[in-house]
């Protein structure tokens, strides 16, 4: 019989509270959490107290404990009906343990590893504002300047590499350009059959290019 876990939530914007211009951390991994216990055969189910109240109302050990802690009661996690925890989001290890799941294995993507991604994205997408925002949490959650600047080295390392690869598509062309008129008509004929469009519509009765083989 599968392990049946019931979340009453605090009251929150929507059923995990992701949602808004400012997500709390906790809240992401306690997703994540309940997403993995789920994947484990644990049957999750969430209450929100702003959208679901008449669920805490009916709920003996949640409405008890809500009129001696008020709010302060949750979140609170009941385990086939059983309180486990209370007025905390319990860590993926505690969850396991609470569901009688084998301990999962660790991950390595923390806070400070998803700031890292986020600095190299920002580098890859020119995007300034981007980058001051995640170097700041970076900087508070305590990651080096030498992690970021290997984040952004490794980013723009990324970045660079299509551009490399046409330059060197451009010097094999020009460099067949240069070995006499024979040539050029020969590399110029190699283009035109590989690219029969490229930035611009295609002229009245010309051919549509070949399937993988157009530009842009």
């Amino acid at each position: 019989m599968a392990v049946h876990l019931q979340v009453f939530d605090p009251p929150m914007c929507c059923s995990t509270g992701i949602c808004g211009p400012s997500v709390d951390p906790k809240l992401v991994r306690f997703a994540a959490d309940l997403d993995w216990l789920n994947s484990q055969g644990v049957s999750v189910e969430r209450f929100n107290l702003s959208q679901q109240p008449g669920a805490f109302a009916a709920d003996a050990a949640v409405k008890s404990a809500l009129e001696a802690q008020g709010e302060e009661a949750l979140p609170l996690l009941k385990v086939d009906g059983e309180v486990k925890s209370s007025g905390l989001y319990p860590s993926r290890d505690e969850l396991a343990t609470m569901a009688s799941l084998d301990a999962p294995t660790p991950s390595i993507f923390t806070e400070a590893v998803a700031e890292l991604v986020a600095i190299g994205a920002a580098i890859a997408s020119n995007c300034e504002p981007c980058f001051r925002f995640h170097f700041d949490k970076a900087r508070k959650l305590g990651v080096s300047s030498e992690d970021m600047m290997s984040a952004v080295t490794m980013a723009q390392g990324v970045k660079d590499a299509p551009a490399r690869a046409i330059l060197q598509v451009a010097e094999r062309y020009l460099i067949r350009e240069t070995q006499g008129a024979g040539a050029s008509t020969v590399a110029t004929e190699s283009v035109a059959s590989e690219f029969t469009n490229c930035c611009a519509p295609p002229e009245p009765g010309d051919a549509a290019p070949p399937a993988g083989r157009s530009c842009c």
